[in-house]
């Protein structure tokens, strides 16, 4: 197979697993109003239903980091696979199983599982198997699904629920939305098969020859045999006789960048405004509730384009630039629709500020997080880093989506001077703090080998 074709095979597959994790997220949006009319759910029970997931991802998460060391990125991926599809599959409720909101929640947490794995160990296979020149850009195939995955599965869910009445969609149109995303899952579980190991993992368990191959179909023979001689010089130091210890001040400090990246990407706001999009439009913008999909698209849409402009511009212009600018145009969109809100004069203005801080997130904070997590941890701590930065950055998610209905709804935000703009000046101190912390603590990792990368942490 051309070199060219085997990595397109990647990424493809990668991919899936990406558009499964926004797939996966989003299906539930789609399918809540009509699940909490069958169910006759509580406000309470209806955001347990809708926010289970969100449990599943951070144990997912956590687990995702030993499972990779013991039996690799591939079957970590599997085992995500697994998950997806048994999650797809129940979360409609088939006639053998308890129609119950219990059992339902049950298979919202091991998609849940899904995500967790794969949003850890997609990104990593992508980085340790890709050329150094390509691999911010192949990183950012993942984030690119993602979004892909949220405006697929807002069409999905539309087009399922438009052909049948509101009572038919009640009783059963929800179920067919879950059910929906068995095709890509059992596509992504049947394509795992045919990808190779990672050729770093291969490498760590002493598979050198296996490796080397690996490298090869990928790179070549002479620039396979200076990297392998490159994954082997990195592992030799690891591994030597000192066993690596967390908790000491240079791996943990490497882990607190990590992490602190990955809760800041929450800590933006993206999913308030993915979540409670429709809340926003409705009650901020004025729009009414008959425009929701269309706002939701629109959304996504923006999302979509933004994050094909990162993808070919994050090995050529590199992380740390697209990091600025990307937190400049977050806050000048939060500025304005935080200063229309205030001034009670919301219309056209507060709407491009929402798409201008969409449009920013997308070049920056949504994929370049994940390429700068995959790619800067050193090998011999890069699965169990990974995990403890995205179970992080999955409990932020949490801490946001729990949150910004409060704040929305506290009596300080809907009263002068803030007048419901509070929570989008709180996320625009978390954006500025972006800044900082890529000037102060991050690396350009662009061009770079990851072995070449571990080498920064040791100046």
């Amino acid at each position: 197979m051309k070199k060219s074709l085997f990595l397109l095979l990647i990424a493809a597959v990668s991919a899936l697993g990406g558009l499964l994790f926004g797939y996966d997220t989003g299906v539930i949006n789609g399918a809540q109003f009509y699940l909490t009319e069958y169910f006759q759910l509580s406000d309470a029970l209806k955001g347990w239903v809708v926010g289970s997931a969100l449990l599943g991802c951070f144990v997912g998460a956590i687990i995702a980091g030993p499972l990779s060391i013991k039996i690799g990125r591939k079957k970590s991926l599997i085992i995500s696979a697994l998950f997806f599809t048994l999650s797809a599959y129940g979360s409609g409720l088939p006639e053998l199983f308890p129609q119950t909101v219990s059992m339902l929640v049950v298979f919202r947490i091991i998609g849940g599982l899904g995500i967790g794995v794969a949003s850890m160990n997609a990104p990593m296979y992508i980085a340790e198997i890709a050329p150094s020149n390509i691999r911010g850009r192949m990183v950012t195939y993942y984030q690119l699904a993602i979004v892909i995955g949220f405006f697929v599965v807002f069409l999905a869910t539309y087009f399922i629920g438009s052909d049948l009445s509101v009572a038919e969609n009640i009783e059963f149109g929800w179920r067919r939305m879950f059910w929906s995303e068995l095709i890509p899952s059992i596509l992504f579980l049947v394509l795992l098969f045919i990808v190779p190991k990672s050729p770093r993992w291969l490498a760590l368990k002493g598979r050198d020859k296996d490796a080397l191959e690996v490298l090869q179909k990928i790179n070549g023979d002479d620039i396979a045999t200076k990297e392998m001689a490159n994954i082997k010089a990195s592992l030799n130091e690891a591994n030597d006789g000192v066993e690596v210890s967390y908790f000491s001040k240079a791996i943990l400090g490497i882990i607190a960048i990590g992490t602190a990246l990955s809760v800041l990407q929450q800590f933006t706001g993206i999913n308030a405004v993915l979540y409670y999009g429709a809340d926003i439009f409705e009650k901020a913008l004025g729009f009414g509730k008959e425009d929701v999909l269309l706002q939701q698209i629109l959304l996504a849409f923006v999302n979509l384009v933004f994050t094909f402009v990162a993808m070919f511009t994050v090995d050529k212009f590199g992380r740390k630039p697209l990091l600025y600018i990307g937190s400049v145009g977050m806050v000048i969109g939060f500025l304005l629709l935080g200063m229309t809100l205030q001034q009670q004069n919301v219309g056209m203005l507060s709407l491009i500020g929402v798409l201008v801080f969409i449009a920013s997130f997308a070049l920056s904070m949504g994929p370049v997080v994940w390429v700068l997590l995959a790619e800067m941890f050193p090998n011999k701590i890069r699965s169990v880093a990974m995990s403890v930065a995205v179970a992080a950055q999955w409990a932020a998610n949490y801490v946001v989506s729990q949150s910004f209905p409060i704040v929305m709804g506290s009596e300080t935000n809907n009263s002068a001077p803030w007048n419901g703009s509070l929570p989008y000046y709180i996320f625009i101190a978390f954006i500025l703090i972006i800044v900082f912390v890529t000037y102060k603590f991050l690396p350009e990792t662009k061009g770079k080998t990851l072995e070449e990368i571990e080498g920064f942490w040791k100046k």
